[in-house]
């Protein structure tokens, strides 16, 4: 195995994606110098400007020309440089690619990676730093994904180029440098969660960097004498009900834990699958944190209220063990 970045090993994939087959095609702002966070370094000296394609700055014009061209049977990596950006496409997005399947009876399909970098970066402010996953999850027609790892990263961007169906691909922006060992023969499967950590007392579920903190929660609580199971889903449609109502069957204690914004996150849909499915099995009511609903500011300290914390994560977990009062 070797050890790569988070980064690198998203671009591996793509790399041996374009080796493997031709109809494999990069188009995004950008990219010639490759990308704004240098995740496409080398790809055009490699494949040429043909396959790693710069576009004018106009989202919806790279997202309907790169649905265009799937529809003829290429299969392109869409960059949208930022998740907030790509709100630019939504249109095509969700009103046209997410459908193209279904409205053509299965004769045309859309199969692209569109990449969205999100989360919050220091200080990258309000129209930087959103996590939207949510939205998009909401979708018919939509793959989610929000790997967390470098494996993660390589693994899912593989399954991703390989899937026939437009996959919604949040990578986020302040763990491009994580580095971690990354296995080729590992493969990526959409709606299979990882447990990051096995544990009897509560079951902590999370996914992008948030799954990371998650897992350093754990550690805190573990000196505490708690045992927290954590769950990366990886994948937000689909998503793998089966490992969080098996985790939660031992635990009786789950905690969902994301960086967007609490209100209509997706952690309400992990929690409310549980109330619906398992509720007998829950020893406490099941909890939820997220970011409040507040527009991200540009002072750190300010940015950093916003911030769901592995501290934060390991205190909500703490007050779901206490004694119920008499």
């Amino acid at each position: 195995m070797a050890v790569m970045s988070y980064a690198e090993a998203a671009k591996q994939a793509i790399a041996e994606a374009m080796r493997a087959d031709p109809r494999v095609w990069c188009v995004g702002e950008d990219l010639g110098r490759g990308g704004v966070f240098k995740q496409y370094v080398g790809l055009v000296e490699e494949f040429g400007p043909a396959r790693v394609s710069d576009a004018p700055i106009s989202e919806a014009a790279i997202m309907g020309a790169a649905f265009g061209a799937a529809l003829v049977g290429t299969r392109p990596i869409v960059e949208m440089r930022f998740a907030d950006f790509a709100l630019c496409a939504t249109d095509e997005l969700v009103n046209q690619i997410a459908k193209a399947r279904y409205m053509f009876g299965g004769q045309s399909r859309a199969p692209m990676v569109i990449r969205k970098p999100m989360g919050m970066w220091r200080s990258s402010a309000a129209q930087h730093s959103q996590s939207l996953e949510a939205w998009y999850a909401h979708i018919p027609g939509l793959v989610v994904v929000c790997p967390s790892t470098p494996q993660d990263n390589y693994a899912m961007m593989k399954a991703a180029i390989a899937c026939d169906d437009p996959v919604v691909y949040l990578e986020h922006k302040n763990i491009w440098a994580l580095e971690g060992e990354v296995d080729p023969d590992a493969p990526g499967a959409f709606g299979q969660a990882r447990i990051r950590r096995q544990g009897g007392d509560v079951t902590i579920v999370s996914w992008s960097d948030c799954a990371n903190r998650a897992a350093a929660a754990a550690a805190m609580l573990a000196e505490d004498g708690i045992d927290a199971e954590v769950i990366d889903l990886i994948s937000l449609w689909p998503w793998d009900k089966a490992a969080v109502l098996g985790s939660v069957a031992r635990t009786g204690r789950l905690l969902v834990a994301h960086e967007a914004v609490a209100v209509g996150g997706f952690g309400a849909e992990v929690v409310a699958t549980v109330a619906e499915r398992a509720a007998h099995r829950l020893k406490v009511p099941p909890r939820r944190i997220g970011s409040p609903r507040g527009l991200i500011a540009y002072a750190p300290n300010l940015e950093d209220q916003m911030r769901v914390t592995a501290e934060a994560i390991a205190a909500a977990a703490r007050q779901m063990m206490e004694p119920a009062p008499a």
